[in-house]
């Protein structure tokens, strides 16, 4: 872990992995829900952690702090997406794995996601929790536009557009679930730390 100020009351945790991300991301909440942390936003990404708004005399103990390899994860609420497996990947999606659409379905709804961080656009989750092995590349060149409710996949993540935009990720599939809603008291439907399973009719 390496930890660097990026700002008058700002700080950025550099980790090996996104492991180590979720690690530290669910031991700073649980430290700021006690009450031993006082930061105004904890904001994870792929291989960072950004605190914003901390407090000067708890940050010289960050240093201190290090969750351990077997650290709870506070555990997040579980989300279920229902999910229309048809995208226009989904064949080229089973060709790199090497099995059948139908096979490729059956490991996406039977793998347990976690959103890892958000980015690209407001309510866009990063989900983690597919094998190494399953990795995708991204197209060579993204479409102009990708509908609302895509599932896709590129690299080792899933991810769900939130709203109509470019994109260059795989689609497997759509839902009719509104991932991003202002009027909602916590617009973002998927939020760091929260569970993910895909769900076919």
């Amino acid at each position: 872990m390496k930890l660097r100020r990026v700002g008058a009351t700002a700080l950025l945790i550099e980790c090996a992995d996104s492991e180590r991300v979720e690690a530290w991301r669910a031991e700073l909440w649980s430290r700021r829900e006690a009450g031993e942390l006082r930061v105004a936003e904890i904001v994870p990404g792929a291989r960072t952690v950004l605190l914003d708004g901390i407090d000067p005399a708890v940050a010289t103990r960050l240093a201190e702090w290090e969750p351990g390899p077997g650290a709870a994860r506070a555990e997040g609420d579980l989300v279920e997406i229902r999910t229309v497996f048809d995208g226009a990947d989904l064949e080229s999606v089973a060709g790199l794995w090497e099995v059948t659409p139908e096979e490729a379905v059956r490991r996406l709804v039977d793998t347990p996601l976690t959103v890892a961080f958000c980015g690209f656009a407001p309510g866009f989750a990063y989900l983690r929790g597919l094998p190494e092995a399953w990795a995708v590349p991204r197209l060579a060149a993204p479409r102009p536009r990708v509908p609302a409710g895509a599932v896709a996949l590129a690299g080792g993540y899933a991810g769900i557009y939130p709203t109509a935009s470019p994109g260059g990720w795989q689609l497997v599939g759509h839902t009719d679930q509104n991932l991003f809603d202002v009027r909602r008291k916590q617009p973002a439907l998927l939020s760091p730390g929260t569970r993910v399973r895909l769900v076919a009719p």
